[in-house]
């Protein structure tokens, strides 16, 4: 999880608020000491913390209860709400204009990553129907048009580049007349070791002949809060719209490098969450701290759904539903989808309440290698076997083991957990009928009672 550490700690403090019997004085400064500790050792400022807390403090000692909210409840409001703000508050969305193309600069030091951003951000964008190619201008670094186009390759977004020149205003200019063909164009300029006026003047060139609509500024976390200074340096030059923090999943420091950029007006708009292209979310600072205090963040989550499965499909799992159909090629579709959102541990922060269930790592990596074994298993099932299931026999048992390499008990484990989500279906096909989702949630929440709220995957 992104902020691992600082996550579990704030969950722990929303617990703690949670078991008290009442709210005094004695739990707000607890609780205060409790959030100040965890954003230190996350590398937040020590100003900007005392600050955030002194709000918390403040509007819990004099804001009245608002008459549907307990006081914990209001509590626990203002820690979410305080942490929001301290974030950068509303979401800033990128927004294009019906012209083409439209185009992103990235900028930054050297070793941020902003050419892989650069492919990043292209998969993020052709995923949502854009045709998007990448300019290479990184004339200083070696082997950065290579890299550039390996990128490229790894997404399949057109690239272009000149290895030969030398001035990236030529290159730009070279290739100007082919940009009409796409709907975004991002382009990956020149790094350095430190923000100096010969790299101000040119991204300022830069700038004056493509006339970008976003400028990023990408920053790695790992640099914390001397984010800060970066961000402030390219903000006052009037050189970035927006930032891209990378590597947020390696480091203690992310909330050093989120808080940093906050506070100088530059808007966070995209954070990078993993090494594979698809990981890269865009900012939003109220699903980010419903991540970290365990309450999950609806937004991305019906995002990454989208991602994974399409308007065509779905309609034809409803269709499924309504007649009471689930075979083990619906399971599969679903395992398949699954794996499209990203690990399951990542996919769980993001609905409601599973992130306070604070499950063991390693819990969750059993569960994705059960997953992958069970799609080796339905690999070697005939069609017949994977849309009547009932048919599996100890016979197919054993020759499906022998295909995939999958035990005998593992195989039995799948179709009993088909059974189960057969039966879930069938309480979901009267809320799907009758139009009633509280009575299909009332039906879901007696199942669960007696089983320890125990997760089946």
């Amino acid at each position: 999880m992104v902020l691992e550490k600082l996550g579990a700690s704030l969950k722990g403090t929303l617990q703690k608020i949670a078991k008290a019997v009442f709210v005094d004085e004695r739990l707000l400064n607890e609780l205060v000491k409790d959030i100040q500790k965890a954003l230190l050792q996350s590398d937040v400022n020590v100003k900007l913390v005392f600050d955030l807390t002194n709000k918390i403090k403040e509007r819990a000692q004099k804001e009245e209860t608002p008459g549907a909210l307990t006081k914990k409840e209001h509590l626990i409001n203002i820690v979410y709400e305080e942490l929001t703000n301290f974030l950068g508050g509303e979401k800033e969305e990128i927004k294009f204009s019906d012209k083409k193309p439209n185009k992103i600069v990235l900028v930054g030091l050297f070793g941020s990553g902003k050419t892989t951003s650069a492919g990043k951000l292209a998969k993020y964008f052709m995923k949502r129907g854009l045709k998007v190619a990448l300019v290479g201008l990184d004339v200083h670094r070696p082997a950065a048009m290579d890299q550039l186009e390996q990128v490229g390759k790894s997404v399949n977004a057109s690239v272009y580049i000149d290895r030969t020149e030398k001035d990236a205003l030529k290159i730009y200019q070279k290739f100007e007349p082919e940009f009409n063909k796409y709907d975004l164009l991002i382009v990956d300029t020149a790094g350095r070791d430190a923000l100096s006026e010969d790299l101000i003047t040119e991204l300022k060139n830069v700038n004056s002949i493509v006339n970008p609509d976003e400028i990023l500024l990408v920053i790695s976390a790992d640099i914390g809060q001397a984010a800060q200074s970066q961000a402030e340096a390219f903000h006052k030059a009037g050189a970035i719209t927006g930032v891209l923090v990378t590597k947020m999943d390696g480091t203690a420091k992310g909330g050093g490098a989120l808080s940093a950029c906050a506070v100088t007006g530059a808007k966070i708009k995209f954070i990078g969450v993993g090494e594979r292209v698809d990981d890269l979310e865009a900012f939003n600072p109220k699903g980010f701290v419903g991540r970290l205090l365990g309450m999950g963040d609806l937004e991305a989550l019906l995002e990454k759904a989208k991602e994974a499965v399409t308007e065509e499909d779905a309609e034809a799992m409803k269709d499924k539903l309504l007649k009471g159909d689930f075979s083990l090629l619906d399971l599969y579709k679903q395992m398949q989808a699954m794996r499209k959102m990203g690990p399951l541990g990542k996919v769980m922060e993001m609905i409601p309440g599973m992130g306070q269930l604070s499950l063991p790592k390693d819990m969750l990596q059993v569960q994705e290698g059960k997953l992958k074994k069970w799609r080796h298993a339905m690999d070697s099932m005939t069609k017949k076997e994977l849309e009547e299931p009932e048919t599996i026999d100890i016979q197919r048992i054993e020759r499906i083991a022998r295909g995939s390499g999958v035990s005998v008990g593992e195989i039995r484990e799948l179709i009993k957990q088909h059974k189960q989500s057969k039966k879930l279906v069938k309480m979901m096909k009267g809320g799907l009928e009758g139009g009633d989702s509280k009575k299909m949630m009332k039906k879901l929440q007696q199942q669960m009672k007696g089983g320890g709220a125990k997760m089946k995957f």
